[in-house]
């Protein structure tokens, strides 16, 4: 029974005025988007996370009807860049597009990170996922992820093995391999993926994971050795290559693999989210963008909203675990 303080002429206004309030979602996503979306990638521009940003970005604007314009805003190993678009509008026309390492495993390495990326990025969907290949010199009597496994273990102390920098994958997946084995191995961290490789060519280190993009054409030589890929499935540019899960390599450690991901700043209207991420996916399915990730040594993972928030959720521990076993920290 109404109020006696209203009369019907009030109550009816109540009653439109309630029914608008609940048809505004509906008609801001419909609006959406109205103007130009930037979308961030916090790297410089020509590597991969920048092309993969730019393929989606391109069919992007040609679905949404307006310009997507990429912004690369790169500095402090994609901090910088992330950092911008957590602060930004929660509007829908800042997007990020970065790796996995600013996205979730930064958190746990840095010991001052500007940003919280569970608080202040809402996750829209993955574009490509990054496995790596696991890989030796030839000169390791191995061919097999579980036949390294016990090299190392026989040979204490006397392994090395390399990575791209202190928290990569590389680094964080190779001391987890030690520790486990209790090998003792010795990290070399490079500064970079080449010059690393070059010492695994030269027999400087021993083994190390990498890219299949960089292994690929050194392995096709002879020059290393492929024993295994990381992920639940074979990598499209190396198909003939086991994962090490199939290899009875069980550990979680083996069965995650890095992303290049799309995210908003927290507080972004789902609305806008799910429909940035439909068109993301719809995206991911095509001839032309599945092509052109998998020959960068990516495999497509276009896979929306709520199945990357529940990958994230997923592997977060393995990394938060990965990072304090192995003692990394950053400034």
């Amino acid at each position: 029974m109404p109020h006696p303080a209203f009369n019907r002429r009030q109550l009816l206004a109540l009653c439109a005025g309630t029914a608008g309030a609940v048809a505004l979602p509906a008609a801001r996503a419909q609006a959406y988007p109205a103007k130009p979306i930037r979308v961030v990638v916090p790297y410089q521009a020509g590597g991969a996370t920048d092309v993969i940003g730019r393929v989606f970005g391109e069919k992007l604007a040609q679905r949404l009807g307006q310009p997507v314009l990429i912004d690369n805003k790169a500095g402090a190993g994609g901090i910088l860049g992330t950092d911008t678009v957590a602060k930004a509008a929660p509007d829908g026309y800042t997007l990020l597009v970065s790796l996995s390492t600013s996205m979730l495993t930064n958190q746990f390495l840095y010991a001052k990170l500007p940003y919280d990326p569970r608080k202040e990025l809402a996750l829209v969907s993955q574009l490509a996922a990054a496995p790596i290949t696991l890989a030796v010199h030839p000169s390791l009597p191995v061919k097999t992820g579980p036949e390294l496994l016990a090299y190392i273990a026989a040979n204490q102390g006397k392994v090395s093995y390399g990575s791209y920098g202190v928290g990569s994958h590389a680094h964080l997946a190779g001391a987890h391999m030690s520790r486990v084995q209790k090998a003792e191995m010795v990290h070399v961290a490079y500064k970079g993926e080449a010059p690393m490789l070059q010492d695994l060519i030269g027999g400087q280190v021993q083994l190390a994971y990498a890219s299949a993009l960089g292994v690929k054409p050194h392995a096709e030589t002879g020059r290393l050795r492929i024993v295994g890929v990381t992920g639940t499935r074979r990598m499209s540019v190396l198909p003939d290559v086991p994962t090490l899960l199939e290899q009875g390599m069980r550990d979680d450690v083996y069965s995650v693999v890095g992303f290049i991901g799309m995210a908003a700043p927290a507080g972004t209207p789902r609305e806008i989210i799910e429909r940035v991420a439909r068109e993301v996916q719809a995206i991911g399915q095509l001839e032309d963008v599945r092509t052109r990730i998998t020959a960068m040594g990516f495999e497509t993972a276009a896979n929306g909203v709520r199945d990357f928030e529940a990958v994230y959720k997923k592997d977060l521990p393995i990394w938060e675990k990965l990072v304090a076993d192995s003692g990394a920290r950053l400034d």
